[in-house]
């Protein structure tokens, strides 16, 4: 069976930033996906499964009120793997594109106060597997230590 492009990207190399994974033409339209990848695969621990579901709530329900993003938003969610997170966005887009909502994101959960949207037995099929302070500490490093300081490096899938 042909290896699907994701498994193809070197990731013994590949650095925490924001790549784009694929574009894909839908009903006429360009789908961009993007790769946000917060922990340097198999060389940092991966982000708790707890953090990373709070931090799904988080950032999917923010983007999706952004006044500038929110029609070109189709998904935010976790990879498997626990490393970051896939963005798919509606419109044809390069990763420098969107670094600035990255920030505005990932500064809006570090900064998160309150009940985590979504997170109750009606709206979420898992709404206590949850850990607030530990999104919001993922989040702030992810800022300060990449988003804050972006590169090529950090924006280019390695080779």
């Amino acid at each position: 069976m042909k290896k699907i492009p994701s498994f193809t990207i070197n990731h013994e190399k590949l650095l925490r930033g924001i790549y784009v994974s694929r574009k894909d033409l839908v009903g006429g339209e360009v789908v961009t996906t993007f790769d946000i990848r917060m922990k340097e695969p198999n060389r940092e621990p991966a982000i708790t499964g707890r953090a990373i579901h709070a931090m799904e709530h988080l950032a999917a329900t923010y983007l999706r009120n952004n006044e500038a993003w929110k029609d070109r938003v189709i998904y935010w969610g976790p990879m498997g793997c626990l490393t970051g997170n896939y963005l798919l966005l509606r419109g044809d887009y390069e990763s420098k594109d969107i670094v600035e909502l990255m920030k505005q994101t990932f500064q809006f959960i570090a900064d998160f106060e309150g009940n985590v949207p979504g997170a109750t037995p009606r709206d979420c099929g898992n709404y206590s597997f949850m850990d607030l302070p530990d999104a919001k500490r993922e989040a702030k490093i992810f800022l300060e230590e990449v988003l804050n300081c972006m590169t090529e490096a950090n924006l280019i899938y390695p080779v």
